[in-house]
């Protein structure tokens, strides 16, 4: 028999069939009024034997099998309440009010501070260390549920829809109670992996599964020799079945660490062997196609011991979107400890706070991204151990950066063999049956989140990536796909109130949204959520108990698409209004994580914002020893622009993918064959070549090329937001809109941002409105030669405040504004 190693170990040779994956369509939100408000968090705070073995390290598992109750507590944090403008008035403004809150003013480090990344990974520390020592002071508890009304006080235009949204939240409130009478709690209720799958104990091991749909079942694997009637299971009333193993003689457990596993069940489609659902390690053989099931429990010795506390969440998140396996410079797959080593580091320089992995858990064919999972509790082992991502996050931890991780619990892979489709020969077993249960789009099936099990796994399962890994929190992928029963396909929402409280909304699903979110949010409270929605769904980021679907962002999908709409056209042909509507038009007191562009738009088929504005000429002018060519500085210079645009006014947290802050030169193009279509047509591969599937980092940190420049731009950008915090300041202005001269104005905390998007004319002592009175000076300026730009702005100079009303504004000062720059000024503490 054919053997392989990892880590060290042999054992007998085991990517299923391979599915195209399809990329869900995206559909601009239109949100509810003509003028958008500064959001401020309307959510409580939110944190936080002969058989072949293997070298693995892993964490503690629970041998506790028995469920605790859930500590309920009545408090409600109360919301702040916001003063709102006359939305009759002429500009845009979003807040008029006092600046940030002291702790944004502090004094911190310059843009150009020259800190050691281990003189800012010890600060950090020293703060997470505190704010770890407060937590555990206090118990970890699920609220029960409030009176979910508040949300009528936020959006009047709610009341509308009240015969809709009080089911819902009865619905949910229903549910509660269900857990808490049945099951002890919402606390024990997540913790299903404590009763599913292997348990060990003392005295041996627990299998249990629930596949009511089995006529019979057997566990199989390496420890009996793959001997259906060794191990034979027996089922309850619920359809679980379960088989305990005795210790050996020696008092060793009766499946060794590293075998592997399988269930074998008669089906009503038949004899099958499938990997456990709760499995928590697969792993693919060279040559084969099916992953196989391994049964994960190491010896404590090697046991993965997180060093470092998780740090507190900041104020603003702003997110780099990574994927390991893409990570590299060169083609290949990444790992995990390479990523540790070298991309998180370089993610602190940049000035990110928060990193977001794509495709941790395990998928079994690698082109999509990691959407179609198969395995829900087990990390992708195509870039390591679980021990190495344990490793990558308590480093990650140790540099003060968040980890979240881009969770899929809106569908599943269709694979038989290692999935969950037909795990006990049914179709409804795990998801909905017919074509309810199938994404025709995706070629992945649906789950059935009205299902108590379903629940149970899928709220389980987002408590162990939290509890065993300590992630700091999900984006949530797919959410419009999970909120209505047409998956937002074929729909464009309009903003109109019964697109979203009608019969296409599938309230299983936001029940269960709001359910998983309390869990979340009540036991890890500086936990971060974010759900990928498109349609603009009322109250999604407003609290649970308030009536909301509970999420604390939402990530503001519209405005990308209307940068690529906007690059379609010509300089000219760009409003400026436009652009601000479509970043300032978000749902009061709701936050956004907003973005230019993210991994869907550096997909092969699409163009990054770098490709559409040079094109070409990125393969031949980028180098410093060879004249530029006017679209590289035109290019060059809209990049700076759009990026610090859309932080400046878009949310309050922020996003980039990895390799677009330096306008990163090709697409994402995964290895893969041939595609046979149906009808008989043939979409070519790429020979299974790598050479595009990865991040050329080398070219941002080359001095010597125009990325450079782009580069330390988006880094100056992201200490602009980590000294003065305007992001998440209460007070912001947009004070001008000039369609003729291309220039937008605006104000956000003590901060006035300048933009002249204009592709001939400098203005010469061009007058900017401002709220305070005294010095300004330049905090940030895209024209600097540092950033590839023409240094056409003295950057000591000093900008002094005059009486009178301007734009609006009590008082105003003079500028010099180049073509296609933006500048933003500080004021002075002086």
């Amino acid at each position: 028999m054919a053997t392989f190693a990892i880590a060290g170990i042999r054992f007998p040779a085991l990517q299923a069939a391979s599915l195209l994956p399809s990329t869900a369509p995206y559909f601009r939100s239109v949100h509810h009024g003509e003028r958008s408000r500064a959001s401020l968090s309307s959510s409580r705070a939110v944190r936080r034997d002969s058989s072949p073995r293997w070298k693995l390290l892993a964490g503690n598992p629970s041998y506790d099998t028995e469920s605790a109750s859930t500590t309920l507590t009545s408090e409600n944090v109360p919301v702040p309440d916001v003063q709102v403008d006359d939305p009759s008035t002429s500009t845009t403004t979003i807040e008029d009010g006092e600046a940030a809150s002291d702790d944004l003013q502090a004094e911190q480090e310059s843009v150009t501070s020259e800190l050691t990344l281990l003189e800012e990974a010890d600060q950090e520390e020293d703060q997470a260390d505190e704010s770890d020592e407060s937590l555990e002071t206090k118990p970890r508890s699920v609220p029960p549920p409030g009176s979910g009304q508040r949300i009528y006080e936020i959006d009047p235009m709610l009341e509308g829809h009240r015969a809709h949204l009080d089911y819902r939240y009865s619905q949910y409130k229903k549910i509660r109670e269900q857990i808490d009478a049945y099951e002890g709690g919402l606390d024990a209720f997540s913790r299903g992996y404590e009763k599913f799958g292997f348990v060990r104990c003392e005295t041996g091991i627990t299998y249990r599964e629930w596949a009511p749909g089995a006529k019979w079942a057997a566990l199989i694997g390496d420890f009996n020799n793959w001997n259906p009637n060794a191990d034979v299971m027996t089922k309850n009333e619920f359809g679980v079945w379960e088989i305990f193993l005795p210790n050996n003689a020696d008092g060793s457990p009766p499946i060794p660490h590293g075998s592997r596993v399988k269930i074998r069940m008669d089906t009503p489609s038949g004899m099958k062997d499938s990997i456990p659902a709760w499995i928590k390690f697969s792993v693919q053989a060279p040559g084969e196609i099916p992953y196989n099931g391994i049964y994960y429990d190491p010896p404590e010795e090697e046991k993965y011991v997180f060093q470092h506390p998780q740090p507190k969440r900041p104020r603003s998140v702003r997110i780099y979107e990574s994927h390991v396996g893409m990570s590299s410079p060169e083609p290949k797959i990444n790992t995990y400890a390479n990523f540790r080593d070298e991309v998180l580091p370089r993610i602190k320089k940049l000035g990110y706070n928060a990193v977001q992995i794509m495709a941790i858990q395990e998928h079994s064919y690698y082109a999509s991204f990691g959407y179609h999972v198969t395995n829900f509790f087990a990390p992708s082992s195509r870039f390591g151990t679980p021990d190495d991502l344990k490793s990558l996050i308590d480093r990650a931890h140790e540099l003060g950066i968040l980890v979240l991780m881009d969770i899929v619990h809106s569908h599943a892979s269709n694979n038989v063999l290692d999935g969950l489709n037909l795990f006990d020969g049914t179709d409804t077993h795990y998801f909905h049956g017919g074509s309810r249960g199938y994404h025709w789009m995706w070629d992945s099936r649906l789950f059935n989140y009205g299902n108590w099990e379903v629940m149970r796994y899928l709220i389980s399962n987002a408590r162990w990536w939290l509890d065993e890994y300590k992630f700091d929190g999900f984006r949530f992928d797919g959410v419009t796909s999970m909120m209505y029963t047409h998956h937002g396909l074929q729909v464009s929402f309009t903003g109109n109130y019964n697109e979203y409280f009608g019969f296409a909304t599938d309230v299983d699903a936001v029940v269960y949204l709001m359910l998983v979110n309390d869990l979340i949010h009540g036991l890890f409270p500086e936990a971060v959520t974010i759900g990928e929605d498109v349609s603009g769904m009322p109250t999604f980021c407003i609290p649970v108990q308030d009536g909301g679907v509970g999420f604390d962002y939402r990530l503001h999908m519209a405005v990308a698409d209307k940068w690529i709409e906007l690059l379609k056209k010509s300089d000219e042909l760009w409003g400026m209004g436009e652009i601000v509507s479509t970043l300032t038009n978000r749902r009061w007191l709701e936050k956004c994580v907003v973005y230019a562009e993210s991994h869907d738009q550096a997909l092969v088929g699409d163009k990054t914002i770098a490709f559409w504005l040079m094109d070409k000429d990125m393969y031949d002018y980028m180098s410093l020893d060879r004249p530029s060519t006017p679209q590289i500085d035109r290019g060059i210079a809209l990049h700076k622009m759009i990026r610090l645009l859309t932080m400046g006014l878009g949310g309050e947290g922020y996003l980039n993918f990895m390799g677009n802050e330096f306008g990163h030169a090709e697409w994402i193009d995964f290895p893969r064959g041939d595609q046979h279509l149906p009808n008989g047509s043939v979409v070519p591969g790429n020979d299974y070549s790598y050479d595009k599937c990865r991040r050329r980092f080398d070219l941002g940190d080359a001095d010597y090329l125009r990325f450079r420049g782009m580069q330390e731009f988006d880094r100056g950008m992201q200490h602009l937001e980590e000294k003065y915090g305007f992001m998440t300041s209460e007070h912001q202005y947009i004070s001008r809109k000039d369609e003729g001269d291309k220039v937008i104005i605006f104000e956000r905390g003590d901060l006035v941002f300048v933009f002249n998007f204009h592709w001939s004319n400098s203005y010469f002592d061009y007058r900017v409105g401002c709220v305070k009175a005294g010095k300004y000076t330049i905090a940030l300026d895209s024209d600097a030669a540092l950033f590839g730009g023409f240094a056409r702005i003295d950057p000591d100079s000093e900008y002094f405040t005059s009486e009178g009303w301007y734009d609006g504004r009590p008082r105003s000062f003079s500028i010099y504004i180049p073509s296609r720059t933006c500048v933003v000024y500080a004021l002075s503490e002086d």
